[in-house]
């Protein structure tokens, strides 16, 4: 794990991209509780549910980005999360957009 002690991350909606990089964790909300991925975590596809996914990227500041659902994969250290709607900073409800 030390060889490669980051992960790959890729955040789409719908109808944006909205981030990818190196992280070294990433937290989000799933249809079965809170799930953390760190690097080396095993395989696992989730039912995203609406809240926040934070992500710790190697180098730079938590990144905060509000989901109204979706999907969250993790295989190989890649975590891909395709969400309905998706904002970096904030909550993606109709009193926010």
């Amino acid at each position: 794990m030390a060889a490669n002690a980051e992960l790959e991350v890729e955040i789409v909606a719908a109808d944006h991209f909205v981030w990818s990089g190196a992280a070294t964790m990433v937290r989000a909300r799933t249809s079965d509780g809170e799930i953390g991925i760190l690097p080396g975590h095993s395989p696992v596809l989730a039912i995203l549910e609406e809240g926040e996914l934070v992500i710790q990227p190697v180098s730079g500041e938590r990144i905060v980005v509000g989901v109204d659902g979706g999907f969250f994969s993790v295989d190989s250290n890649r975590v891909v999360i395709v969400a309905d709607n998706a904002r970096i900073g904030g909550s993606v409800t109709a009193e926010a957009r």
